[in-house]
């Protein structure tokens, strides 16, 4: 891979074509085994949602253990060198969460395509049907990096920080607590609210807006560089779009896998609401 890439983390269709080439570039579709089939860039294999998240109620979005880690990721060939390209058909929201993953395992050779399966259809690329072309799996060993993962004591130990902040990437309905989809509505005191759809390019093939306009959205919130900010939605799905965004503007931003299933499910949790 050239070495202009190495710390680009998204990167455009017409940058990645070139790098297919390389044996050390795996495309990762999260999707849909229906959708895979029906188009994807050549080379890829698939991951479906439900592999990145644990599946346990009320907090089905929490990061599976590592031994389920380790069979994914053995089974699609992950290795210390192999390069991922995340890419989904939503514009953006599993790709980042598979990028989110990677981190919490500290694997950080990987790339998100802007734009992902409806940019590479919508402008020509050569792409393929039908499931994946055999792939060697590898004996991978999944490390959970605690470090890297954000619990709810985590985010009221640092509840009205100046230095801390909360992206919350749910519809504004879910935000002021009209919507309610957990045992409490609402938002976590502090929380601002940039919904994930909102990033969204929809003239432009699901690609990220401009990141200038991007980032005047975060400033115009106060989620800004000099800040620890934490994102979430319901699921950790949705703030896979809002986490990797902030790592593309070199924010410090951190995602909150357990989201509003576990803080709205939890008793002990403080809570803001507009009704």
């Amino acid at each position: 891979m050239p070495s202009q890439l190495s710390t680009k983390i998204m990167l455009s269709t017409d940058e990645l074509e070139p790098l297919l080439e390389s044996p050390n570039v795996l495309p990762v579709f999260v999707g849909s085994a229906s959708a895979f089939s029906q188009a994807h860039i050549p080379g890829s294999v698939n991951i479906e949602p439900s592999s990145l998240v644990c599946g346990i109620a009320p907090a089905a979005g929490k990061i599976p253990d590592s031994k389920d880690l380790s069979t994914l990721f053995s089974a699609i060939g992950l290795s210390d060198n192999r390069i991922i390209i995340a890419y989904d058909d939503e514009g953006g929201g599993w790709a980042g969460r598979l990028i989110w993953t990677l981190d919490i395992l500290n694997h950080k050779n990987y790339h998100y395509l802007d734009g992902g399966i409806t940019a590479w259809i919508a402008e020509g690329y050569q792409h393929e049907t039908g499931s994946a072309n055999p792939i060697k799996s590898t004996p991978y060993n999944a490390t959970i990096d605690q470090t890297q993962i954000v619990s709810a004591d985590d985010i009221k130990n640092q509840l009205g920080d100046q230095s801390f902040a909360i992206w919350d990437a749910r519809s504004a309905q879910e935000h002021s607590g009209e919507k309610v989809l957990a045992a409490k509505g609402g938002r976590i005191p502090g929380a601002v609210n940039i919904d994930w759809l909102d990033l969204m390019d929809r003239n432009n093939y699901l690609r990220l807006k401009p990141l200038g306009v991007i980032s005047s959205m975060l400033e115009n919130k106060n989620l800004t560089a000099n800040k620890t900010i934490v994102t979430h939605c319901h699921s950790h799905h949705r703030s896979g779009l809002t986490y990797i965004t902030g790592k593309i503007l070199d924010l410090n931003i951190r995602g909150y896998d357990g989201s509003w299933s576990e803080w709205g499910n939890l008793t002990d949790t403080p809570t803001e609401s507009d009704v």
